[in-house]
């Protein structure tokens, strides 16, 4: 998420595109944060509910998923 820049979204969130997002119609993600939560839902069609999840699971999933 590095690099890009911040998409508002309707529900008051700062919606960050993942930066392995190519833009060419594979999956993408957003992911968006706040103190207590962080919400990751499909750039594609942001309408969708998004997960949330809380921040210390959040930086779990980070870490395992950089090994």
């Amino acid at each position: 998420m590095s690099g890009d820049k911040a998409k508002l979204g309707l529900d008051g969130l700062a919606w960050f595109k993942s930066s392995y997002s190519a833009g060419n119609g594979g999956e993408c993600v957003e992911v968006a944060a706040n103190p207590a939560s962080v919400h990751v839902r499909d750039s594609k069609d942001t309408t969708r509910a998004a997960l949330a999840v809380h921040p210390t699971a959040w930086t779990a999933f980070v870490e395992f998923a950089a090994l």
